[in-house]
Order: structure tokens, then sequence, then C-alpha cells
């Protein structure tokens, strides 16, 4: 339940969000292209749409792993979408599944958000959008999709006012972040955030630890105690795992939020409490075991947070998130995610929501820097040392039309491999002629990335396969009026020009930056 003043109706059609959660460039992930037009067709190639920031300046993909011929994303009147690939070399994936041919969604599978493989270099989240983008950011709630802006939004409306506020959602949807913000943006703020974890109380002295306790009131009361809502007078005070208040507090809450007088231990005057009151929790209070006057007077204001499964949009900013707050404290450089491995973190449903996202990421972290390469089954959900099998990997599942040929894509368990599995190496990185490297890099638009993935390598071998190559040269090493001459004749086509010159895109691309040619 929300508060009927607050929320959101939105009777006409969700739009059809286009989102980055991964690119070569971390600072594309998170911009989006949003299709105003509800019936039509998308077209996603290298150079268009535009993709942007709240606010800021729309850019096409353009990497060169992308192909210049667009897939046509084609939305019908009954809210499918259909994906056409284009007629080039570029792999085309869909929820971790290499795919061929034209391939349809249902509304259903748009509303739990589908991962878009582009060249095994980039991932689009294609998802509904029931609100448009725009900026609201608060500290530590992080999402760029509709259900984080609504979230934040809630937030705001909320926080400046003073009514009780039930914060609902699974373990591990940030519901202590959701009430450290509440509190950050409201007239309080001044003030600490008290906190307790309400399933921790010992039931003998709950009491006292809330309300307070008189000297003498119980045993070992040695002297008076102040108790949290005393400590929370002027503030917020935050009761985390409501669900588990032992059930002789549960009146005297209801008592506080009804008349603000509460009695400590052993007193003989009522005190009035000025605290506002935030309560989370992951159980369901509509049950018989839970005081429902007391839920009654919590559910002034509810604030349900989304699972991290029915806001897929928002994986790619997470995890750009969490690695930027890991390399802040890490003494050692950190190690790059594979795009097999972001796939496979974007395609699954996380039951732990973000705080197992944290931990699973930690751990894949660890071992990237040991030198191993990550067994995400085993790393989502070991099972009495056995890993879960129903969540190995994604298939695509057919169902065939007899007209078009087209096949739903479906999330669907016991694929017989990792959804994380590298290319397999095909030889030892010295066994490469350079006249397969040369393809590799041409077949690729001499992007490294590409290359590397399609030889079978890492990027780190690649790097050394082209600075063994006699043919290949560096940017900053080729004459600059080479250059330049090499441009005008390619039209400013980078790619065309890397490929003129036998050297790297991106470095290319760099170079121009510090360097640019007139």
């Amino acid at each position: 339940m929300t508060s009927p003043s607050l929320t959101l109706q939105r009777e006409e059609r969700p739009l059809l969000g286009l989102t980055i959660v991964w690119h070569p460039d971390a600072q594309r992930i998170g911009e989006q292209f949003i299709a105003t037009n509800t019936d039509g067709v998308v077209e996603l190639s290298r150079f268009l749409p535009m993709f942007r920031h709240p606010a800021g300046d729309g850019l096409p993909l353009g990497y060169g792993g992308v192909s210049r011929e667009p897939l046509r994303i084609l939305r019908t009147s009954s809210d499918h979408i259909v994906i056409q690939p284009p007629e080039s070399r570029m792999v085309v994936e869909l929820n971790g599944v290499e795919i061929q041919g034209t391939h349809q969604l249902s509304p259903e599978q748009i509303t739990a958000g589908a991962i878009l493989g582009l060249g095994r270099a980039i991932l689009i989240c294609l998802h509904w959008m029931r609100c448009l983008p725009k900026k609201n950011d608060i500290a530590g709630l992080i999402g760029v999709g509709s259900a984080a802006i609504l979230l934040r939004d809630q937030i705001r409306q909320i926080a400046v006012m003073d009514f009780p506020v039930l914060l609902l959602g699974e373990t591990g949807t940030g519901k202590e972040i959701a009430a450290r913000a509440i509190h950050a943006h409201s007239k309080r703020r001044h003030a600490s955030l008290v906190t307790v974890n309400m399933a921790a109380l010992n039931e003998s002295l709950a009491a006292a630890d809330l309300f307070g306790a008189v000297k003498g009131a119980y045993t070992g009361a040695q002297q008076a105690r102040k108790g949290l809502f005393g400590e929370a007078a002027g503030a917020s005070l935050f009761l985390d795992e409501i669900g588990n208040t032992p059930a002789t507090i549960q009146p005297m809450l209801l008592r506080v939020l009804e008349t603000g007088d509460y009695r400590p231990l052993g007193a003989q005057q009522d005190m009035h409490s000025s605290a506002r009151l935030i309560a989370a929790t992951d159980q369901d209070l509509y049950s018989e075991h839970f005081n429902q006057a007391l839920l009654r007077r919590l559910e002034s204001f509810v604030i349900q947070l989304p699972p991290l499964r029915s806001r897929r949009e928002d994986i790619g900013v997470l995890l750009k998130h969490l690695l930027d707050e890991s390399r802040a404290v890490s003494l050692t450089p950190l190690p790059s995610l594979s795009v097999p491995l972001v796939s496979a973190i974007a395609n699954y449903d996380w039951p732990g929501n973000i705080r197992q996202l944290s931990h699973v990421l930690r751990r894949i972290l660890l071992a990237l820097q040991a030198g191993e390469s990550p067994d995400f089954a085993a790393l989502v959900q070991p099972r009495n040392g056995r890993i879960n099998e129903d969540i190995t990997a994604f298939n695509v599942g057919s169902v065939a039309s007899n007209t078009s040929h087209v096949t739903e894509c479906t999330r669907t368990a016991g694929a017989a491999e990792s959804a994380n599995d590298l290319p397999v190496l095909r030889k030892k990185m010295n066994e490469f002629s350079e006249a397969e490297v040369l393809q590799a890099m041409d077949n690729n638009d001499w992007y490294i990335q590409g290359a590397a993935q399609e030889l079978g390598i890492s990027r780190p071998s690649m790097y050394k396969l082209l600075e063994q190559h006699s043919a290949i040269r560096r940017a900053e090493q080729i004459p600059l009026e080479e250059i330049r001459q090499t441009l005008a004749s390619s039209a400013g086509d980078i790619e065309a020009c890397a490929a003129i010159l036998k050297t790297p895109s991106e470095a290319l691309r760099r170079f121009l930056k510090v360097l640019p040619v007139s």
C-alpha cells in the first residue's frame, strides 16, 4: 500500500526503454534511449539511436564491434517486441544466448527485462519505462529505471513530513539505505538517525531498551536508562525488522504511535516522544502473528522497495558503482570483468538482491585477482556444497510460428554450460600467425576486444600479439601528416583510417583527442 495522494497513476501504455548495461567505455553505462513512439520501430546500430544520461548530450553506441547495419526492434499493437538482427558478422545474443533470425518477446518478458548483447562487447536491457528519465539523485539509491526513479521521488515526498513510514521489501533491497535517505532529506537531518534491530532485542529487556527505565526498575538497573525513544527525541528512530518485535512490546509501540506517549520502566509519569518512526521488514505483516492495529498505524505511508529482478536495467549502474567503491579502497588495480560474465550477472534473478550482488562481485574480484576463472553458478548459490542446478544458465526456448519463423526467448533452467563460459582457446598464443591476427583486427574494425574474442584469447594476450606484430603500429609512432592525410581520405571515419594505418581504433581515437588533426 502507498498513500493515494502520492501514488503516480499511469494508465497509459509504458514506453520502451533501452538502457546500456555494459559498454567498453564505462562512462556510457546507464545511458538510455526511450522510444517515445508506442507503436513503431527502433533501429539500433553503431550510429543510431542517441543514448544519453538525463540532461546530457546524446551519443550513439559508437563501438566498432557494433554493426553499421541496424538491428530492428519492432513493437506490436499488443506490446510484443520483435527483434530482427542485421545481415552482418555482429554476434547478437538474447539473455546470454546467441541468436540468429527473428525473435519475439512477450510484454511480460520486457517487464522482467531482456538483455540484448551486441558484438560480445555491449549489453543493452530492453524494459518498460513508466516515467521519463530525470536526474533526482539520492545517495546510495542507485538506478536509472522507472522503479528507481519513482522510489527516489517517493522518498523526497515523504521525507519532509513527519508521518511514520513503513518500508517493505525482500532482504537485500536496500531498506536501511532508504531509511537513512528519508532521514537525510528531512527537517531532522541535523540530528543522528537512531537505529535498532528489533530481532536482536532481548524480550525481557526490550521495553527498557526502547522506552528507558528508572534506577532499580529491574534487577541490575544500577542507573536510569534513557531508552531509544529518548535518544531519538527530535530525530528519526528506525525500527528495522519490525516483524520480529516481541509480542509484549507491540501494544506499547501502538500507544506511542497513537498518542506519542510512553512510560519508562518503573517510572511514575509518562514521557512524550518527538521521534519520527521509520520501520522496515521483509516479512508479511498482514497475518495474525502481528498486531494489526499497530500495522494500521505504521502504514500511514508505505514504500515498497522493488526486488533487483524487476529492475534488471539497473544492474549495470549498480555494478559500476560497486566496482568504483572497490577501486577506491583497493591497494592494487582491480581486474576487469569479461562481457560473458557481466551477461550472466545481468541475466540472473538475484534472490538476495543488491546485497547478494555485492557479495558475489567481491568473490568474483578475489577469484580474478588470484588468477582463477570464476564459476558464476557456484558463486551465486552454493547449497550444501553443491551448485543449485536450476540456476546454471539460460537457454532460448523455441515457440515456433508457422508463418514468420518467430521464436520466443525465455529464461529457462538446466543448460549444460555456465553462462559465463569464455570462448574456447583454439590455439596457444604463440601459434597465431600474423595473417590471422591481421584478419581478426580487420573483421572487428580494428577494435582490440572484438579481435581478442574472435581469436578466443584475453585482451592482455591480444595486446602482446599486437606489440609483436611486424605490420601493426602504435598510433603515437605514426607521422602526424600521414594520419591527417589518411583521415581526410577516409572522410573522418576513424575505423577506416585505423584499418589503413594498421593501428587499433581505440588508440587512434584517444591519440586524436590529445593531438587533434585539422
